[in-house]
Parts: C-alpha cells; sequence; structure tokens
C-alpha cells in the first residue's frame, strides 16, 4: 500500500512539472518541441439540468512530448524509491 502511494505520488509529480516544463519551454527556440502536444476530451461538458439540480460533466486531457517524457522518469524514479521503502 505503501509502495503504491508512493507511485502514485511520483506520477502526480511528473504529470504537473511535465506540463509546467511544457509552458516553460514553449516559447525557446532549442526546447519548443517539448511543447509539442495534442488536447483531448469532451470540448463542451455535458450539462443535466434536473430542475433542481444542475450536473456538468468534462474531461480534457493536453498531452505534450515533456509530460510524456517527465512522468515515465518520475515512474521509473518512484519504482527506484519504492523499493528502497
Amino acid at each position: 500500500m505503501k509502495r503504491t502511494l508512493i507511485l502514485l505520488l511520483f506520477v502526480c509529480a511528473g504529470i504537473v512539472f511535465g506540463s509546467l516544463l511544457g509552458n516553460i519551454t514553449a516559447g525557446v527556440n532549442g526546447l519548443s518541441w517539448l511543447a509539442y502536444g495534442m488536447n483531448f476530451g469532451l470540448t463542451s461538458p455535458f450539462v443535466l439540468d434536473l430542475g433542481v439540480l444542475t450536473l456538468t460533466f468534462g474531461i480534457a486531457f493536453r498531452l505534450n512530448v515533456a509530460v510524456i517524457i517527465v512522468t515515465l522518469l518520475a515512474l521509473v524514479l518512484g519504482i527506484f524509491v519504492s523499493k528502497k521503502v
């Protein structure tokens, strides 16, 4: 259980830092390829109006090269760290 939480923490941190890295390097000449990616998901949210209650469902993913690379590195590092615990 503890190892799973450590892996989950590392993967979530990898996603956040990869997204940050992709946004930072978007305007840099030699590193702009890290920001290359695609968006997919529901472009407009699904709205369910029940009169008394309104529910809105939507999800969107923004993947870029930096997110994939940093998440894979974080996964490998997380596996290494979780073996030590």
